[in-house]
Formats: C-alpha cells, structure tokens, sequence
C-alpha cells in the first residue's frame, strides 16, 4: 500500500478555522510546540481504522481558548481568563473537541483508511507516551501560528505518524 497521508496546507487550515470560527483567521508559519507547551496545552489523538495512531495535533492554550471562544460566540474576555489561569474552561473544551472532530476532514483522503479523532487531551490531564513524542518529532508535520481576528493567536502543530 502506498503513502497516502499528506500533511493539510497552511491555506487548508485557514479555511477551515475561518468556516467554523466565522470570522478572519490568519495563519503563518510558526514555531513547533515544545515540551514546555504540552502540560498546558489541547492535544488531539486521531486514529486510522486499525486503531493505530495516525495524527497528533497540539494547540497551546491560548490558540486553544481562543479558537474556543470564538465558536461559542463568547467574549474574547472569557479566552484571556482561560488563559490567565491556565485551564481551558469547560465551555471552551467543549468548542475545541468540535474544532479538533471537524479538522478530521482534512486528514481523511479517498482511496486511504479513514481517520477519525480517538481522543482530546485537556490541559492537566496525561498525554500517551506515543502521541508526546510523534508531537514533537520531526518528520511530516506542519507548524503554524494562527491568529482568530478580535480574539488572539498561538501554536497549531500537526504530526503526521
């Protein structure tokens, strides 16, 4: 069987934000997340169809609440408390699982096994040993800084297993 994964481009990405935040998103090249952002950070685990591991995309906290926020139509206010205590409130989780379910559509390709999102890591909560380090490994993968108009930016990375 051939390589069928392809690492989503930037502009993808930007899309798709904007379609669910329904509003500006701007997106650059950034930085990967580091082992420093991980305990605070929103991890989500996808799996192919034989329940192998297939991504891992991490966003810090802020990109988090602030994503988060702007899906719920809540203030950027509730985004800077979130942040300020470095928890992702439960009203903003909510909205990220979402985020992190509908961006499975843009791993997903015809012809390959089918991804789906197996499970969301919260800040405080223990990331798999394996989903930590094809997080911050190099190979395919794709790093970049998102910025949700009115609200405020962070780290998006993919990895690609």
């Amino acid at each position: 069987m051939s390589d069928t994964s392809v690492i989503p481009a930037p502009h993808a990405v930007r899309n798709l934000f904007e379609d669910l935040l329904g509003r500006d998103v701007n997106v650059s090249p950034g930085d990967p997340m580091t082992a420093e952002n991980l305990p605070t950070g929103v991890i989500a685990i996808y799996t192919d169809t034989s329940q192998q591991l297939y991504a891992v995309l991490g966003m810090t906290l802020s990109l988090a609440a602030n994503a988060g926020a702007a899906l719920g139509l809540l203030p950027a206010g509730a985004a800077e408390d979130s942040i300020e205590e470095k928890t992702l409130f439960p009203n903003l989780a909510e909205n990220v699982f979402e985020l992190c379910n509908v961006f499975t559509s843009l791993l997903n390709r015809e012809g390959a096994p089918h991804v789906k999102l197996y499970q969301v890591i919260y800040p405080g909560m223990d990331l798999p040993n394996d989903a930590r380090a094809h997080l911050l490994a190099l190979g395919k993968r794709l790093d970049l800084t998102i910025e949700v108009s009115r609200y405020g930016k962070g780290r998006f990375s993919l990895s690609i297993a």
